[in-house]
């Protein structure tokens, strides 16, 4: 069975592709961007098979 592990990552709005790719290529895929707390930032949730 496939086990994954999962991070949350804040979005800065002018550097949200950057920060995306950087984690891509550490081997993680993007499940799902929603609103923070404060209802203004980004926070983008993603998964990675675990080693």
């Amino acid at each position: 069975m496939t086990k994954w592990e999962y991070a949350t990552v804040p979005l800065i709005v002018h550097a949200t592709k950057q920060i995306l790719d950087q984690w891509g290529e550490d081997g993680w895929e993007l499940v799902q961007v929603v609103t923070g707390p404060d209802g203004n930032s980004l926070v983008a949730y993603l998964k990675r098979e675990r080693a």
